[in-house]
């Protein structure tokens, strides 16, 4: 590795803090672009703080920098935010930040999208690059305009597309998961079929490293998705099974469980148990890239290392 430097947002978040412990370990320098002052995160070998909305000191961040991995950006988490706030902070600051790195000749641009930027909660068909993308919430549109600005910016680019993302410290639907995994109580989630790609975080940094270090130029999106899709049974058994404990599954007709979900307002939740989500990692393959592990063992080691 050439040591080679590297500006990386969202370094605080889930994902960033383990991009920047992989990064590191590669041999990259990773300079951290910090929305306010706080203790630089450990393995970074410089910071920069300033708005990404309004980057006012992104000539100075960028100075120097062979490549920019974009993670920073409004979550899903299905929190109800505005329009507004998706667009402007993963649209707006994602154009932003391109035209910056544009200016300053950054070689690449990896941006951190969604695979809710080709498509909704559920898809009846297995994805890939080649599908027309579809999003269907502000959430998943502010991340392909923020692609359509990458494509427009001038600059070598690549949008990586994860599907589910697990690993230590993660949030949102995979941490209420893991919450349901340890109660003591047998589940009446038996009877769900629906398969998910998952991604756990270790194998998207390899994934990020591979867009780093392919040949160029890239400009197009990737998906990131390991094999071997699960049902939230099977996602249930392997987590339940890094505790050392059996599924503990019953079976529940499927309707009843989907009118328990409308009934509190969740449809969107019943939408993610009962649908499919597969996607295939066909590009990245093309690569190189291949996954840390499968999505059985990741949960369960998940499970043994606490979350």
């Amino acid at each position: 590795m050439t040591g080679r430097l590297i500006a990386l947002t969202g370094a605080t978040g889930f994902i960033g803090r383990h991009l920047l412990t992989a990064l590191s370990a590669r041999g990259y320098r990773v300079r951290v672009l910090l929305r306010r002052p706080v203790a630089v995160p450990e393995g970074a070998s410089g910071a920069v703080v300033g708005d990404l909305a309004r980057p006012m000191n992104m000539a100075a961040a960028l100075t120097g920098v062979d490549a920019v991995v974009h993670s920073a950006g409004l979550a899903h988490a299905m929190s109800g935010a505005p329009d507004d706030d998706f667009r402007d902070s993963n649209t707006e600051a994602t154009r932003k930040l391109a035209e910056a790195a544009q200016r300053a000749r950054v070689g690449r641009f990896v941006f951190l999208s969604s695979i809710r930027a080709q498509s909704g909660p559920s898809a009846a068909a297995a994805l890939s690059e080649a599908d027309p993308p579809a999003p269907t919430d502000p959430y998943g549109r502010s991340k392909l305009a923020a692609e359509e600005a990458l494509a427009q910016a001038g600059l070598d680019w690549v949008a990586l597309r994860p599907v589910l993302v697990y690993g230590a410290g993660v949030k949102g639907n995979m941490a209420a998961l893991l919450r349901l995994a340890r109660t003591p109580y047998p589940l009446p989630l038996g009877s769900l079929t629906g398969r998910r790609s998952l991604v756990s975080v270790e194998s998207l940094a390899g994934a990020v490293a591979a867009a780093l270090e392919a040949p160029g130029p890239l400009a197009r999106p990737l998906i990131v998705a390991e094999p071997d899709p699960l049902t939230l049974p099977e996602m249930l058994t392997a987590l339940r099974a890094g505790l050392g404990r059996g599924p503990g599954l019953l079976p529940c007709p499927v309707p009843l469980i989907g009118l328990a979900c409308r009934a509190s307002g969740r449809n969107e939740v019943f939408d993610r148990l009962s649908g499919s989500l597969v996607a295939r990692a066909d590009g990245l393959e093309a690569l190189g890239w291949r996954p840390a592990h499968g999505p059985r063992d990741g949960l369960a080691a998940l499970a043994r290392a606490g979350g």
